[in-house]
């Protein structure tokens, strides 16, 4: 295989006015041809910056919250708690479109999915544990912070082992819950709560146990579905638009309650299908 030689930039490292060295990143050609790129893609890697951003915003409204309640201004606090989980909630939904946007306009890359995965830790991994540790864990004390601890960990080895299975694991399904649903859950639970202006410290328990759950699911050899088949870009019958109409409607008619209902159906979703398949199993054989 031959290989050519790297692409050439437009000023030298001598002449860059940034002391930052530019990244360079080894790929094929359409002929199969190892090649060299400088730089990186600016839109995909846009979008993930601002999922990163969003991660980064929810844990300061989680410090803020967490500062009211210390000052007992609860109205400040619940209304910081709904901004940090509002704010996982749009890294989701930015974190679903820098892909999309990557494939569609085929700008894939090694740097734009290591950057996706350190920007998920952040948005979905240490922002709703701390989110949720703000919220109701703090109160437990030592076991609170392991309880937060079991979540980012889990997080963390979620991220780590779909980036070794990217390629090889059936595209249909996810392996463990994936870390934007944890979230979801996690942040539901805070925000349709606290929205009521229920603190936190009087349902610790619940949350402990729904946290933790969430992380160690995160780990497991369940299988959820990844939606990856739906056909985005083919026709679809009419109805099918009424149908994302409806939807739309019903989210946004009670968006803290709604959307943990539907983040909570689809954890459980997973474990249900585990035991439906191990039941079935049995009266086979």
């Amino acid at each position: 295989m031959s290989e050519r030689p790297e692409e050439p930039s437009q000023a030298s490292d001598a002449e860059s006015l940034l002391p930052i060295d530019e990244h360079v990143e080894e790929g094929h050609d359409a002929e199969g041809r190892k090649v060299r790129h400088r730089g990186i893609y600016l839109l995909p890697n846009l979008f993930t910056t601002a999922n990163l951003f969003a991660g980064f915003y929810s844990i300061i409204n989680s410090m803020s919250a967490q500062s009211a309640l210390a000052a007992g201004d609860a109205a400040s606090a619940s209304k910081y708690f709904g901004f940090a989980a509002i704010a996982i909630f749009v890294a989701m939904v930015l974190d679903g479109l820098d892909g999309r946007v990557a494939r569609m306009t085929n700008t894939q890359s090694a740097f734009g999915a290591e950057y996706d995965s350190l920007s998920d830790m952040v948005a979905f991994g240490v922002a709703p544990a701390l989110l949720a540790f703000a919220w109701a864990l703090g109160d437990m004390g030592k076991v609170g912070w392991m309880v937060a601890f079991i979540y980012v960990a889990g997080a963390a080895l979620r991220l780590a082992r779909f980036n070794t299975q990217v390629g090889t694991a059936d595209k249909r399904y996810f392996i463990g819950l994936a870390s934007p649903a944890a979230a979801g859950v996690v942040a539901g639970i805070v925000w349709a709560f606290s929205d009521y202006g229920i603190q936190g410290s009087k349902m610790s328990f619940l949350v402990a146990l729904m946290v933790a759950a969430a992380g160690m699911l995160m780990v497991s050899n369940i299988k959820y579905n990844s939606f990856k088949e739906l056909d985005l870009k083919g026709r679809v019958p009419f109805v099918a638009i009424l149908a994302v109409v409806l939807v739309f409607a019903v989210v946004f008619s009670d968006p803290p309650r709604i959307l943990l209902l539907a983040f909570l159906v689809y954890a459980a979703s997973g474990p249900v299908q585990y035991l439906l398949h191990l039941r079935r199993d049995k009266t086979l054989s």
